[in-house]
């Protein structure tokens, strides 16, 4: 038996000896290195603790031979085949043969990731820990906080991009993650979470849950390499300068706008002031109609009496009063004179008014704003506020139009009334005048041998004097219902003067939104591609090179990984013992029982 042993080791060293020499001695050259990558692993316990951290080295070996690599290992394993490394201080030495060559480090205690990550959990509202949770029925929340791990290298940190995801049974209601991705993945739901590089993030996970189990969370950092797209970023300038361009024109147009209800507001403050004017001339020519009409009643009685008188004896007639009827029908006239002036002075003024106002409604633009366009504006991202006092000045400016265009003929049909009634009362002052001369004249020649004639003349006088103080009575009455009409007509003009004094203040307003909008948004192009360009510049890690996680001094580092786990939280099960089977011996444990 002892001999069969013998024969047996003997043929093993010699199949297999040959291969060791051969590789013992291609390993005293130098191995050449062309790239090499880390994936960290780390397992965390529930709350986000860190409890265990090993690196799988990759090392990408041109040439083979002799190779050290660095490292903070407390331990080494060699994953690519039986051989030893040598582990010396940080140093790895290797024999690797050509090819990819993988390698386990078992980083030490006091190495530390680079982010903090704390993980909480509420069950109806109220913390608990973990394992409290399991197989509980409730409204679970699972909250994961990510921060920068300042006793950890920055440059992961800033660099990488987390993907956050956990798994929770279709049998749970109600589950919601704000921020995150919920999908899909057979019986159960797949929840994912994106943390941007250099971002500190608070993540919530909530469900209604019965029986509760989790399988724990899966966080992957890698280098952040998002694609960004800039092919459409030129559309979106071109749109935001017309989008400038736009409201640079509709700053141009309220500051039209503000110049025509500036016109506008001084044509009605022009026509209320003539308005008042006017108001007032027909107010004290409709009080002074009595003191007219009561002249006029003299004269007529003056003309009776006179006329009574003459046709008496004439040895006994009193020539007093008669000589005095000149002077009082001249000074009738003069008055007569005084209102017609007055009359043409306030027909200038009113003339003037309503010019101004008419030129000035006529400026304010006739064009139709359609409900369509008012929402594409409101839609286009200009100031909703600014937006709405221009709809509101362009609707007021519009009712002033319509208002104006139904009440115009009341406006024109003034000035020719006012100049019919200062020709009439001109006409009344000519033939009082021409009375009194004709009278003031007869009263110089008169004899008395040609009172039969005076008296003749007198009393068609007084007669026909009965048909012009009618006439006067006619015309007062008329003086006074315009009065009274007048004074409704200037409380609406006052009325417009105001309306249009607060439009003036309301478009002033509006300019200085637009203006202040167009000042904000005449960059807005430029200040978008900026903002792109810095986007572009955060996020964008296409430059970043990676540097080792376990040792400064390894070179060539292509890639650096992390993938983190917590611990899951399970319900306890009845474990059953089981009859432990024999393992089945395999080729090298024969081998080495010869031994």
């Amino acid at each position: 038996m002892r001999t069969k042993q013998i024969l047996f080791a003997s043929l093993a060293l010699m199949i297999f000896l040959p291969s060791f020499l051969s590789y013992g001695a291609a390993a005293e050259a130098e191995g050449k290195v062309t790239s090499k990558d880390e994936v960290v692993y780390a397992t965390l316990k529930s709350n986000g603790k860190l409890d265990d951290i090993f690196v799988v080295n990759t090392l990408e070996v041109a040439k083979a031979g002799k190779i050290i690599d660095y490292g903070k290992y407390s331990s080494v394993k060699n994953l690519t085949d039986l051989s030893e490394l040598d582990q010396n201080g940080q140093a790895v030495q290797i024999h690797a043969p050509e090819g990819k060559f993988y390698y386990q480090g078992n980083i030490e205690d006091k190495t530390e990731l680079p982010w903090n990550i704390e993980i909480s959990y509420l069950l109806d509202g109220r913390e608990v820990e973990a394992t409290e949770l399991a197989g509980k029925e409730g409204h679970a929340e699972i909250k994961i906080n990510t921060s920068a791990n300042e006793k950890a290298d920055s440059v992961y940190f800033e660099n990488y991009l987390l993907q956050v995801s956990l798994k929770l049974s279709n049998s749970y209601q109600n589950i919601e993650a704000t921020g995150g991705m919920v999908a899909n993945a057979g019986k159960n739901k797949q929840i994912t979470f994106t943390v941007m590089p250099g971002q500190e993030e608070s993540l919530i996970v909530e469900a209604d849950v019965t029986d509760f189990e989790f399988s724990g969370i899966d966080i992957a950092a890698v280098p952040s390499t998002l694609p960004i797209d800039t092919s459409e970023m030129e559309n979106m300038t071109d749109d935001m300068s017309a989008l400038s361009d736009a409201i640079s024109e509709l700053n141009n147009g309220v500051g039209d706008l503000k110049k025509g209800v500036s016109e506008l507001n001084n044509g009605a403050a022009s026509l209320r002031d003539g308005s008042a004017r006017y108001k007032n001339g027909i107010s004290q020519l409709s009080d002074s109609s009595a003191e007219l009409t009561g002249a006029s009643q003299s004269i007529g009685d003056a003309l009776k009496k006179i006329s009574a008188s003459l046709s008496g004896d004439s040895a006994q007639m009193d020539m007093t009063g008669l000589s005095e009827l000149p002077g009082g029908l001249t000074q009738l006239a003069n008055g007569m004179n005084q209102a017609a002036d007055g009359l043409i002075t306030l027909r200038d003024n009113y003339a003037m008014a309503y010019g101004a106002l008419d030129g000035a409604i006529k400026k304010i633009p006739a064009h139709q704003l359609s409900e369509e366009e008012i929402a594409g504006l409101l839609s286009s991202g200009a100031d909703a506020n600014v937006v709405n006092k221009l709809v509101e000045t362009y609707k007021s400016a519009q009712e002033v139009k319509v208002t104006y265009a139904n009440v115009q003929e009341v406006f024109a049909a003034v000035d020719p009334a006012l100049s019919k009634v200062s020709g009439s009362v001109k006409e009344m002052r000519g033939n009082l005048t021409a009375i009194a001369n004709e009278l003031s004249a007869s009263l110089d020649e008169m004899d008395m041998g040609a009172l039969g004639e005076l008296q003749k003349g007198l009393t068609t006088l007084s007669s026909n004097y009965g048909e012009f103080h009618s006439g006067l009575i006619s015309y007062t009455k008329g003086v006074n219902e315009l009065s009274s009409s007048y004074s409704q007509l200037h409380s609406g003009l006052a009325g417009l003067a105001d309306g249009t004094g607060e439009l003036n203040k309301g478009v002033g307003e509006l300019h200085n939104g637009t203006s202040e909008l167009h000042q904000e948004t005449k960059n807005l192009p430029e200040q978008m591609q900026q903002e792109i360009n810095e986007m572009i510049k955060e996020y964008d890690k296409s430059e970043f090179e990676p540097v080792s996680f376990v040792s400064a001094k390894n070179e060539k580092v292509t890639s650096v990984q992390f993938v983190i786990k917590t611990e899951a939280i399970k319900k306890e099960e009845q474990v059953t013992k089981k009859a432990k089977t024999e393992k089945r011996k395999g080729f090298w444990d024969l081998l080495l029982e010869l031994f």
